[in-house]
Protein backbone atom coordinates (compact mmCIF):
# COMPACT_ATOMS: atom_id res chain seq x y z
CA UNK A 1 0.00 0.00 0.00
CA UNK A 2 1.48 3.13 -0.97
CA UNK A 3 2.02 5.44 1.91
CA UNK A 4 1.26 9.45 1.71
CA UNK A 5 4.49 11.00 3.33
CA UNK A 6 3.58 13.78 5.46
CA UNK A 7 5.75 16.64 7.40
CA UNK A 8 3.87 19.01 9.97
CA UNK A 9 5.64 21.94 10.98
CA UNK A 10 4.25 24.12 14.02
CA UNK A 11 6.18 25.89 16.74
CA UNK A 12 3.81 24.33 19.50
CA UNK A 13 5.82 20.83 20.36
CA UNK A 14 3.13 19.65 22.23
CA UNK A 15 0.39 20.02 19.11
CA UNK A 16 3.14 19.58 16.42
CA UNK A 17 3.49 15.73 18.42
CA UNK A 18 -0.22 15.08 19.53
CA UNK A 19 -0.96 15.55 15.43
CA UNK A 20 1.79 13.49 14.25
CA UNK A 21 0.96 10.81 16.44
CA UNK A 22 -2.63 11.04 15.20
CA UNK A 23 -2.16 10.86 11.55
CA UNK A 24 0.80 8.27 12.05
CA UNK A 25 -2.06 6.01 13.42
CA UNK A 26 -3.38 5.75 9.79
CA UNK A 27 -2.18 2.88 7.99
CA UNK A 28 -1.54 4.86 5.43
CA UNK A 29 0.10 7.82 6.34
CA UNK A 30 4.07 8.44 7.59
CA UNK A 31 4.74 11.32 9.54
CA UNK A 32 7.47 13.79 10.61
CA UNK A 33 7.69 16.95 12.85
CA UNK A 34 9.58 20.09 12.18
CA UNK A 35 9.80 22.68 15.02
CA UNK A 36 10.87 26.05 12.72
CA UNK A 37 10.84 26.96 9.27
CA UNK A 38 14.57 26.41 8.78
CA UNK A 39 14.08 22.93 10.25
CA UNK A 40 11.21 22.40 7.94
CA UNK A 41 13.55 23.35 4.64
CA UNK A 42 15.98 20.99 6.06
CA UNK A 43 13.67 17.67 5.94
CA UNK A 44 12.67 18.51 2.52
CA UNK A 45 16.31 18.87 0.97
CA UNK A 46 17.29 16.02 3.07
CA UNK A 47 14.11 13.41 1.73
CA UNK A 48 14.70 14.42 -1.79
CA UNK A 49 18.55 13.61 -1.76
CA UNK A 50 17.08 10.33 -0.14
CA UNK A 51 14.80 10.02 -2.92
CA UNK A 52 11.44 9.87 -0.20
CA UNK A 53 9.98 12.99 -1.09
CA UNK A 54 7.29 14.54 1.42
CA UNK A 55 3.46 14.11 -0.72
CA UNK A 56 2.13 16.92 2.05
CA UNK A 57 3.22 19.45 4.18
CA UNK A 58 0.53 21.18 7.14
CA UNK A 59 2.05 24.26 8.33
CA UNK A 60 0.83 26.54 11.07
CA UNK A 61 -0.26 29.56 9.77
CA UNK A 62 1.54 31.35 13.08
CA UNK A 63 4.57 29.76 12.78
CA UNK A 64 7.06 31.89 13.33
CA UNK A 65 4.50 34.55 15.20
CA UNK A 66 6.11 35.98 18.82
CA UNK A 67 3.75 35.05 21.75
CA UNK A 68 4.24 36.49 24.92
CA UNK A 69 3.10 34.07 27.75
CA UNK A 70 -1.08 34.32 28.44
CA UNK A 71 -1.47 36.47 25.86
CA UNK A 72 -2.43 36.29 21.87
CA UNK A 73 -0.10 36.45 19.05
CA UNK A 74 1.82 39.80 18.97
CA UNK A 75 2.57 39.85 15.38
CA UNK A 76 4.89 38.44 12.84
CA UNK A 77 8.97 38.67 13.37
CA UNK A 78 11.59 39.86 11.16
CA UNK A 79 11.48 37.00 8.01
CA UNK A 80 15.28 35.44 7.53
CA UNK A 81 16.62 33.77 4.34
CA UNK A 82 15.24 30.31 3.92
CA UNK A 83 18.94 28.92 5.44
CA UNK A 84 18.40 30.60 8.70
CA UNK A 85 19.90 29.66 11.83
CA UNK A 86 18.82 26.16 13.96
CA UNK A 87 16.53 28.52 15.93
CA UNK A 88 15.52 31.32 13.02
CA UNK A 89 11.80 32.14 12.93
CA UNK A 90 10.31 32.02 9.22
CA UNK A 91 6.46 32.97 8.87
CA UNK A 92 4.50 30.66 7.84
CA UNK A 93 2.89 32.15 4.75
CA UNK A 94 6.81 32.84 4.10
CA UNK A 95 7.77 28.82 4.60
CA UNK A 96 5.12 28.02 1.52
CA UNK A 97 6.94 30.33 -0.59
CA UNK A 98 10.18 28.67 0.20
CA UNK A 99 8.57 25.39 -0.39
CA UNK A 100 7.06 26.19 -3.82
CA UNK A 101 10.31 27.84 -5.14
CA UNK A 102 12.26 24.79 -4.64
CA UNK A 103 9.83 23.23 -7.46
CA UNK A 104 9.20 20.02 -6.04
CA UNK A 105 5.91 18.55 -5.78
CA UNK A 106 5.05 18.45 -2.69
CA UNK A 107 1.64 20.14 -1.57
CA UNK A 108 0.87 22.34 1.14
CA UNK A 109 -1.79 22.85 3.54
CA UNK A 110 -2.35 25.68 6.28
CA UNK A 111 -3.18 25.12 9.85
CA UNK A 112 -5.06 27.60 11.57
CA UNK A 113 -6.43 28.80 14.61
CA UNK A 114 -8.86 31.42 13.50
CA UNK A 115 -10.55 31.95 10.23
CA UNK A 116 -8.10 35.45 8.21
CA UNK A 117 -9.80 35.76 4.97
CA UNK A 118 -6.50 38.27 4.35
CA UNK A 119 -3.44 35.62 5.15
CA UNK A 120 -5.49 32.29 3.73
CA UNK A 121 -5.22 34.81 0.28
CA UNK A 122 -1.65 35.21 1.17
CA UNK A 123 -1.07 31.63 1.48
CA UNK A 124 -2.93 30.55 -1.57
CA UNK A 125 -0.73 33.25 -3.31
CA UNK A 126 2.36 31.68 -1.74
CA UNK A 127 1.38 28.29 -3.38
CA UNK A 128 -0.55 26.88 -0.35
CA UNK A 129 -3.75 24.41 -1.60
CA UNK A 130 -6.01 24.54 1.83
CA UNK A 131 -6.45 26.22 4.77
CA UNK A 132 -8.09 24.47 7.71
CA UNK A 133 -8.73 25.07 11.06
CA UNK A 134 -6.42 23.86 13.47
CA UNK A 135 -9.80 22.62 15.81
CA UNK A 136 -11.06 20.48 12.48
CA UNK A 137 -11.74 16.49 13.21
CA UNK A 138 -8.66 14.12 12.22
CA UNK A 139 -11.45 13.10 9.38
CA UNK A 140 -11.79 16.58 8.08
CA UNK A 141 -7.89 17.08 7.91
CA UNK A 142 -7.61 14.11 6.35
CA UNK A 143 -9.75 14.70 3.63
CA UNK A 144 -8.18 16.97 2.76
CA UNK A 145 -4.55 15.86 2.97
CA UNK A 146 -6.04 13.47 0.09
CA UNK A 147 -8.10 15.89 -1.83
CA UNK A 148 -4.78 17.78 -2.44
CA UNK A 149 -2.98 15.07 -3.82
CA UNK A 150 -6.14 14.81 -5.89
CA UNK A 151 -4.79 18.43 -7.00
CA UNK A 152 -7.96 19.99 -4.82
CA UNK A 153 -7.94 23.06 -3.65
CA UNK A 154 -10.01 23.34 -0.28
CA UNK A 155 -11.51 26.26 1.90
CA UNK A 156 -13.48 26.41 4.45
CA UNK A 157 -16.85 27.67 3.12
CA UNK A 158 -17.22 30.54 5.35
CA UNK A 159 -13.90 31.54 4.15
CA UNK A 160 -14.47 31.36 0.84
CA UNK A 161 -16.30 34.78 0.08
CA UNK A 162 -13.64 37.17 2.00
CA UNK A 163 -10.70 35.34 0.43
CA UNK A 164 -12.22 36.18 -3.04
CA UNK A 165 -12.74 39.38 -2.34
CA UNK A 166 -8.92 39.43 -1.27
CA UNK A 167 -8.09 38.08 -4.38
CA UNK A 168 -10.10 40.67 -6.38
CA UNK A 169 -9.08 43.64 -4.62
CA UNK A 170 -5.10 42.50 -5.11
CA UNK A 171 -5.45 41.83 -8.66
CA UNK A 172 -6.92 45.62 -8.84
CA UNK A 173 -4.15 47.17 -6.87
CA UNK A 174 -1.30 45.05 -9.52
CA UNK A 175 -3.66 46.25 -12.34
CA UNK A 176 -2.82 49.70 -11.40
CA UNK A 177 0.54 48.75 -10.83
CA UNK A 178 1.18 47.18 -14.31
CA UNK A 179 -0.15 50.40 -16.01
CA UNK A 180 1.90 52.92 -14.00
CA UNK A 181 5.43 50.28 -14.82
CA UNK A 182 4.16 50.57 -18.66
CA UNK A 183 4.27 54.40 -18.60
CA UNK A 184 8.01 53.61 -17.96
CA UNK A 185 10.56 54.07 -20.71
CA UNK A 186 12.58 51.18 -21.37
CA UNK A 187 15.70 53.15 -19.85
CA UNK A 188 13.55 53.82 -16.41
CA UNK A 189 12.17 50.37 -16.66
CA UNK A 190 15.77 48.92 -16.29
CA UNK A 191 16.93 51.66 -13.69
CA UNK A 192 13.43 50.53 -11.23
CA UNK A 193 14.80 46.33 -11.85
CA UNK A 194 17.88 47.78 -10.90
CA UNK A 195 16.16 49.82 -7.56
CA UNK A 196 14.09 46.13 -6.98
CA UNK A 197 17.71 44.46 -6.75
CA UNK A 198 18.39 47.09 -4.03
CA UNK A 199 21.45 48.95 -5.87
CA UNK A 200 22.01 52.47 -4.89
CA UNK A 201 22.34 55.63 -7.10
CA UNK A 202 26.09 54.63 -7.77
CA UNK A 203 25.74 51.34 -7.97
CA UNK A 204 23.11 51.73 -10.95
CA UNK A 205 25.66 53.88 -13.07
CA UNK A 206 28.37 51.75 -12.94
CA UNK A 207 26.12 48.97 -13.67
CA UNK A 208 24.54 50.83 -17.23
CA UNK A 209 27.53 53.10 -17.67
CA UNK A 210 25.37 56.10 -17.11
CA UNK A 211 26.75 59.10 -14.83
CA UNK A 212 25.50 59.61 -11.39
CA UNK A 213 23.25 62.65 -12.36
CA UNK A 214 21.82 60.82 -15.01
CA UNK A 215 20.77 57.84 -12.68
CA UNK A 216 19.53 60.38 -10.60
CA UNK A 217 16.84 61.84 -13.15
CA UNK A 218 16.27 58.76 -14.31
CA UNK A 219 15.04 57.83 -10.41
CA UNK A 220 13.28 61.20 -9.83
CA UNK A 221 11.32 60.47 -13.31
CA UNK A 222 10.33 57.08 -12.01
CA UNK A 223 9.24 58.34 -8.74
CA UNK A 224 7.30 60.44 -10.38
CA UNK A 225 5.42 58.67 -13.23
CA UNK A 226 4.76 56.11 -10.36
CA UNK A 227 3.49 58.26 -7.64
CA UNK A 228 5.58 57.99 -5.12
CA UNK A 229 7.73 59.20 -3.06
CA UNK A 230 10.03 57.30 -2.16
CA UNK A 231 12.48 54.30 -3.14
CA UNK A 232 11.28 51.72 -0.95
CA UNK A 233 7.47 52.74 -2.58
CA UNK A 234 8.55 52.17 -5.86
CA UNK A 235 9.89 48.99 -5.16
CA UNK A 236 6.49 47.93 -3.85
CA UNK A 237 4.71 49.04 -6.56
CA UNK A 238 7.24 47.64 -8.92
CA UNK A 239 7.16 43.74 -7.26
CA UNK A 240 3.10 44.31 -7.15
CA UNK A 241 2.91 44.66 -11.26
CA UNK A 242 5.47 41.72 -11.36
CA UNK A 243 8.72 43.64 -12.03
CA UNK A 244 11.38 41.85 -10.69
CA UNK A 245 14.93 42.37 -10.06
CA UNK A 246 17.67 42.69 -12.82
CA UNK A 247 20.24 40.45 -13.27
CA UNK A 248 23.19 41.21 -11.21
CA UNK A 249 25.16 38.24 -12.40
CA UNK A 250 24.64 39.15 -16.50
CA UNK A 251 27.37 41.68 -18.03
CA UNK A 252 25.73 45.08 -19.57
CA UNK A 253 27.55 45.63 -22.16
CA UNK A 254 28.45 49.41 -22.56
CA UNK A 255 27.11 49.76 -25.92
CA UNK A 256 23.99 48.88 -25.06
CA UNK A 257 23.31 51.32 -22.88
CA UNK A 258 25.24 54.90 -24.07
CA UNK A 259 23.49 57.60 -24.20
CA UNK A 260 23.57 61.09 -26.31
CA UNK A 261 21.92 64.26 -25.64
CA UNK A 262 19.60 62.46 -23.05
CA UNK A 263 18.26 60.12 -25.67
CA UNK A 264 19.23 56.44 -25.51
CA UNK A 265 22.08 55.16 -28.62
Amino acid sequence: MARIRVLVVDDHRIFAESLAAALAAEPDVEVAAAGNGPAALRCLERAASEGRGYDVILVDAELGILRPPGRPAAGPVPVPAPNAGENGLVDGISLVAGIRSLRCQVRTVVLAEKDDPGRAALALQAGACGWVAKDSSLQRLLAVIRGVLRDETHLPPALLTGVLRELMADRKHRTESELLVESLTPREREVLRCMVAGLGRKAVAERLFLSPHTVRTHMQNVLGKLGVHSTLAAVALARRAGVGPADLQAPVLAGDVVERGGQLA
